[in-house]
């Protein structure tokens, strides 16, 4: 079975953390027949290198999409799910890193179960070395799991997710719903009773330190979470009481000092690795 790959990388990534990430697609036991990435507006020369690097040792594989301006991270992404030649999609972060057998075990389950739309897996979460496991982020397994999960949490660590083009086509692709982007997709999916699973193992290791704790936190986060979870409200996947407590619980998370929301992260909301 054939499958894309899609990152995007703006002018802020790292690019020491890009080449890792792009090393351990290119390293897997199965091979993705292209890796699409969206330039999204103009990049740094180190940036550049690395995508030069990874072009010359596969021309086929390696295909870029430039957007002229930053567009942000769903419109990027938008616009990269329609330049994916084929049926799967797999997503990555330009600063993970995917275990080798990631896509071998993914695209196994997908051809045992064609009418999945969505799959998943758990996550290892790191700090920024790469070196130290801050914790392990589970999801739940099952459709059943998953559908009751959504209406509280994100029932999908991103970064791990394989999903089918049409399904994301379909229902209205990414849309401009800053640091909800995929969260806000598996919604209206869910909205239209798409199919989704999760396999419960690790297939990537994920940097997040503190600067992922700092983005929610905030008055301007407190401002998006309002929003995301009013288009979910009214895409009738969470009711009103659902809503209030979902703002409430969001919002007393994203107030806290940032050493009190990483404790919460890394003791209530994930697994803690040992």
């Amino acid at each position: 079975m054939q499958f894309s790959v899609l990152l995007s990388v703006y002018v802020k990534e790292d690019e020491h953390y890009f080449d890792q990430a792009l090393e351990s697609i290119t390293n897997q036991t199965l091979m993705p027949n292209e890796i699409l990435i969206v330039e999204d507006g103009a990049l740094t020369p180190g940036l550049q290198k690395v995508i030069e690097k990874y072009q010359s040792k596969y021309p086929k594989i390696i295909q870029t999409l430039k957007l002229k301006t930053n567009a942000g991270l769903g419109l990027a992404l938008n616009a990269g799910i329609k330049a994916c030649k084929y049926d799967y999609i797999a997503r990555m972060d330009t600063d993970d890193i995917a275990t080798p057998e990631r896509f071998e075990k993914q695209m196994a389950f997908i051809s045992q179960h064609p009418e999945v739309d969505v799959i998943g897996s758990n996550i290892t979460e790191y700090d920024e070395t790469m070196k130290n496991v801050l914790s392990i982020r589970e999801v739940p397994q099952h459709e059943d799991e998953i559908y009751h999960y959504l209406k509280h949490r994100n029932p999908f660590n991103h970064m791990s997710v394989i999903y089918k083009k049409q399904a994301i086509l379909s229902n209205g692709n990414y849309e401009d719903c800053l640091y909800f982007e995929d969260y806000y997709l598996w919604c209206k999916l869910a909205a239209s009773k798409s199919s989704f699973y999760n396999i419960p193992e690790s297939l990537v290791k994920v940097r997040a330190g503190d600067a992922l704790f700092n983005r929610r936190g905030g008055l301007h986060y407190i401002k998006h979470i309002y929003t995301f979870e009013r288009k979910i409200y009214k895409l009738k996947v969470i009711d009103l009481f659902d809503f209030i407590t979902n703002v409430a619980k969001r919002v007393s998370v994203s107030i806290a000092p940032n050493k009190v929301r990483a404790l919460i992260y890394k003791n209530i909301l994930r697994k803690i690795g040992k």
